[in-house]
């Protein structure tokens, strides 16, 4: 953890960590960004030092990145005038990989990191921030947008898939055409090929009238195929046949029907693995992965964190109906709204749901702090450090069974939730669970538990997982296998 050095001190030393190549930039020089200031419009702004940069009130300079606007010292009275000498060492303490946040009192923190010097700035495409990290995604965005190639977008839960496939529509040459959205995870198995490719009156029982799946509603536009990973086995040939035919065929009708439609996809689950076990074929997979577009965690692009979050709370000030928090008539004169130590926390922190659990974190430090002076934090940082007990900032994670087993609990034996959780990856959790004999696999469960659990929960999936205490997909998985025993049997 990097520690808090007083205003006076003569010396700061740094460790720069790696961060993502940025494609729009020229070179990774050393920087100091701003995460806090009493003015907080000055918030993300950028200073590239130099060799033997000093840093006190009066240097060195700041900007908005790529901005080519004024350059200002941090000018606050309360920092001392006297500079204080800039070092990188390798012994330096790091936050995740991002760089140094560094303190100046308790109205100033910055981020010492290195990163590119931007030759200039992609279009935002309702995607906040200005690292490393997010200009090159903007940027392969943009490569990409006006193609009609499919794209997988890969990323860790909260990172944004959706907004990029907003964003690869906009960008298109299809934009002015429909974008359909549709979660797989959220589509029971039985209605999964109606939802996707639509039925005729009396295909099956219920059907009462014609309706068009996503692909014809997506006709001539965009269908974002959100956590593809969880298409039902008995579905993945038919959406392959559609995707390489580009023709569908409604449940029930008589002949196909074509359809003009550009598919992004998107998941956080590790497909080639499961390809390789046979629960997601490897051709559909190849399909959907003309192009892979992997988006960056919010811990790889640390110096967005403080510009996500002043968005943010800008916005949910403005609907608590306090849009002025933010905003003093003189903020080097008085006492600002957020203090840089609660802000430095909050960068520190290794965010596992990303930008959807910030946001969520700025909406409550809003909600703890309406009515008062100033930003109420300390529930907020008491939570979110008794998160980072179980899972670390950096290094190898260590994670004892009872901590995972309550996490499991905690998300409903949801491994996506889970991992995001803890703060690991799907893989390293299916390896934990492996090797925790408190935790049953699905594959053990008997077709008697499965028939009880069904009884008592009247057929809810969800439910049944929770009691059985196993993933949904294991769990249908298995229903799946013992179904396909049972039509073996009869024959």
């Amino acid at each position: 953890m990097s520690r808090k050095p007083p205003v006076d001190a003569t010396t700061v030393r740094g460790s720069a960590g790696p961060g993502a190549e940025g494609v729009v930039a020229t070179e990774r020089a050393l920087a100091l960004t701003v995460l806090c200031h009493p003015d907080p419009a000055r918030v993300g702004e950028v200073a590239f030092l130099e060799p033997g940069a000093r840093l006190s009130r009066l240097e060195p300079e700041f900007a908005p990145v790529a901005d080519g606007g004024a350059r200002r010292p941090l000018g606050d009275p309360h920092v001392s005038r006297r500079p204080q000498r800039i070092e990188v060492g390798a012994s330096s303490a790091e936050v995740g990989g991002g760089g140094e946040v560094i303190e100046l009192g308790d109205r100033i923190c910055l981020l010492l990191h290195r990163r590119g010097r931007p030759r200039e700035l992609p279009p935002e495409l309702g995607l906040s921030g200005s690292s490393d990290a997010i200009l090159a995604t903007r940027a392969e965005i943009l490569r990409v947008a006006d193609l009609d190639a499919p794209v997988l977008v890969r990323g860790e839960t909260g990172t944004g898939k959706e907004l990029v496939a907003r964003a690869l529509h906009a960008s298109s040459h299809r934009s002015a055409g429909p974008f359909v959205a549709v979660n797989l995870a959220a589509v029971p198995a039985p209605m999964a090929a109606s939802q996707l490719f639509g039925h005729v009156r009396g295909a099956f029982t219920g059907a009462a009238g014609d309706q068009e799946g996503v692909f014809l509603r997506a006709d001539g536009g965009t269908l974002f195929l959100d956590e593809v990973g969880e298409v039902p086995a008995e579905v993945q040939p038919v959406l392959l046949r559609a995707l390489d035919s580009g023709e569908v065929w409604p449940l029930g009708a008589a002949q196909s029907r074509r359809v003009s439609v550009r598919v992004v996809a998107a998941t956080d689950a590790d497909i080639e693995t499961r390809a390789t076990a046979g629960d997601f074929k490897a051709p559909l997979f190849h399909r959907l992965a003309g192009y892979v577009l992997q988006l960056p965690p919010l811990r790889e692009r640390r110096d967005d964190v403080a510009r996500l979050l002043f968005r943010f709370l800008r916005e949910e000030l403005a609907a608590a109906g306090e849009p002025a928090r933010l905003d003093p008539e003189d903020p080097l004169a008085g006492e600002p709204w957020l203090r840089a130590a609660a802000v430095a926390a909050l960068v520190r922190h290794d965010w596992p749901g990303n930008v959807r659990e910030l946001r969520n974190a700025a909406r409550r430090l809003v909600i703890d702090s309406r009515g008062e002076p100033s930003a109420r934090p300390e529930r907020l940082l008491a939570e979110l450090g008794a998160h980072r007990t179980a899972a670390p900032a950096s290094g190898a994670r260590s994670l004892d069974s009872a901590a995972v087993l309550a996490a499991l609990e905690r998300c409903g034996w949801k491994p996506g939730a889970t991992a995001a959780a803890l703060g690991i990856s799907r893989t390293t959790l299916y390896g934990l669970m492996q090797r925790m004999p408190g935790v049953r696999k699905a594959r053990d469960l008997s077709r008697a538990e499965i028939l009880e659990s069904h009884r008592a929960t009247g057929g809810d999936v969800d439910r049944m997982a929770s009691a059985l205490q196993v993933s949904r997909r294991g769990l249908v998985l298995r229903m799946r296998e013992l179904e396909m025993d049972l039509v073996r049997a009869r024959r």
